[in-house]
């Protein structure tokens, strides 16, 4: 049976998308409620499923680890992006004198420097 109302919420999302096309004559906002509706009606057949109830118990879940998280303060979040602006603007000149050291090698092997 999940497999047939998998069917039917697939077939309800190609309807919609078609619907959206078709009616092209429609105003915009009509063709965009009449999709998200559709939409809706999909998810809804899709969570009557075991495959739909798994995908909210897990959506559910991460929630609640979301809300464990310890996030860090304003101060922090500065702190660690000037350790990492500072970081990639010493990568880079170091690698741009390496560069530019390596090409004037380069010129005077080949008589052009």
């Amino acid at each position: 049976m999940d497999v047939i109302k998998l069917l039917v919420s697939f077939g309800i999302l190609v309807g919609a998308i078609a619907g959206f096309y078709i009616y092209e004559d429609q105003a915009l906002w009509v063709r965009l409620l009449g999709i998200l509706t559709l939409t809706g009606v999909a998810v809804l057949v899709v969570l009557q499923t075991q495959i739909g109830r798994n995908l909210w118990r897990f959506a559910s879940d991460s929630r609640v680890e979301l809300r464990k998280v310890v996030w860090p303060t304003r101060q922090e979040t500065l702190q660690t992006l000037l350790i990492i602006a500072i970081a990639v603007l010493l990568a880079s000149l170091f690698l741009w004198a390496v560069d530019s050291l390596l090409s004037m090698i380069v010129l005077y092997a080949t008589g052009r420097g």
